[in-house]
């Protein structure tokens, strides 16, 4: 079994819904979710002229390669409607594999550690919640969300509660 970290956002229709039925999927094709961070309202970020993001991140354990888990979480995105039009742009649900247990991976499709994640609050600040001790880059979580501003980043209450009722 390997350790993976998810970091998941979106910013249009319903979002929290989104993550749910992404977390059952996850699930169903071989991804163990083992902890759910709170979900945090945060601005975008790339094109900034558009709605706020809600994100969160999820630790998951996995026989599946690294490959196999991105094809998971990209088939889950299209099941849910996400179409690639811009990047950056508005979308209703993003999987972006974070880590993959000590894995560095740089093929085409595939950049393990996520080549951003340690210069993004909207990643980091999950993160912190249920890995903070977790290395990208060979630094902890924790210590990377030192170097980033945080301000706009919130948590969502509303949201993060659908998310626990639905068993995450």
């Amino acid at each position: 079994m390997t350790r993976a970290l998810l970091a998941l956002g979106g910013n249009l229709g319903d979002v929290t819904a989104a993550f749910v039925a992404a977390l059952d999927a996850l699930q169903k094709g071989g991804a163990h979710v083992m902890a759910t961070s709170s979900i945090y309202r945060t601005p975008p970020w790339g094109v900034t002229d558009q709605p706020d993001f809600l994100n969160m991140a999820a630790m998951v354990e996995t026989h599946l390669s690294a490959q196999e888990l991105l094809t998971l979480c990209l088939d889950i995105e299209r099941q849910s409607g996400r179409v690639r039009e811009q990047r950056w742009g508005p979308r209703n649900i993003d999987i972006d594999i974070v880590t993959y247990g000590d894995a560095r991976i740089d093929k085409p499709h595939l950049n393990v550690p996520h080549p951003h994640a340690h210069e993004r609050a909207f990643v980091l600040v999950p993160l912190a919640e249920i890995a903070p001790k977790e290395k990208i880059a060979e630094r902890p979580v924790i210590a990377l969300l030192a170097d980033v501003d945080v301000s706009g980043v919130m948590c969502d209450a509303q949201a993060t509660q659908s998310l626990r009722v639905a068993g995450y």
